[in-house]
């Protein structure tokens, strides 16, 4: 399921575990299968997985107040234990952060970095903000591989694109390095002292043979 919202992210996406199968063909999938960036999950609870697909260049700390707020709702909307009771924690972390080994159940996972994890406590479930959002679901069932890979292309285009600035600047800059090397070149032998007008050798008492010596 994913939701369209109007806020940081371009949107909030609600997996479950029957629609992870569905994407991946069974249930051992990989995190970096899936381009989100934020993960959200019901504390020490069966939940669905709510992640945050964010714009280019932000972090999981960059989430406003209102996107958490629908974040968690869901979340908690989406378990069935953690839905029926208040107060429950809510965690979540970048999804690069997401540890996942064959040892694991179905669902569970760990954090590479405990410090980039991030705790929410909710409440209670507040209906408008779940029914707002339920307005705009839109069921579908994703092939999360093919998204992985297309993000992947794309940001190998980018880096391409990136290294050829790159190299572009820098030869630029080297020809204006040799341009100016040899206007100072140029500017040395210019120099007044370095010059012998007409009027200098007239005044000199040195032969035309002297002087083709003095100039080699």
């Amino acid at each position: 399921m994913s939701f369209s919202i109007s806020d940081l992210a371009d949107e909030i996406v609600v997996v479950t575990r029957l629609s992870v199968a569905l994407a991946v063909k069974g249930e051992n999938w990989t995190m970096a299968e899936l381009p989100a960036h934020g993960r959200f999950h019901v504390d020490k609870m069966s939940s669905a997985h709510v992640y945050v697909r964010m714009h280019k260049g932000q972090t999981i700390d960059d989430i406003s107040e209102g996107l958490l707020e629908d974040c968690v709702q869901l979340v908690k909307a989406n378990s069935i234990q953690g839905n029926k009771v208040n107060s429950v924690d809510v965690v979540y972390t970048p999804w690069s952060n997401l540890k996942k080994t064959a040892s694991m159940d179905v669902g569970q996972v760990g954090f590479h970095n405990p410090k980039m994890v991030r705790t929410v406590k909710v409440e209670k479930r507040i209906n408008e903000v779940v029914n707002r959002l339920n307005k705009t679901k839109v069921e579908r069932k994703p092939d999360l591989r093919a998204e992985r890979e297309a993000v992947n292309a794309a940001e190998r285009a980018e880096r391409k694109l990136q290294l050829r600035e790159k190299k572009r600047k820098e030869e630029m800059e080297r020809l204006e390095k040799e341009r100016q090397a040899e206007l100072r070149s140029y500017k040395g032998l210019m120099v007044a002292e370095n010059m012998t007008s007409n009027k200098d050798i007239g005044s000199s008492n040195k032969s035309l043979q002297e002087l083709e010596e003095d100039f080699m």
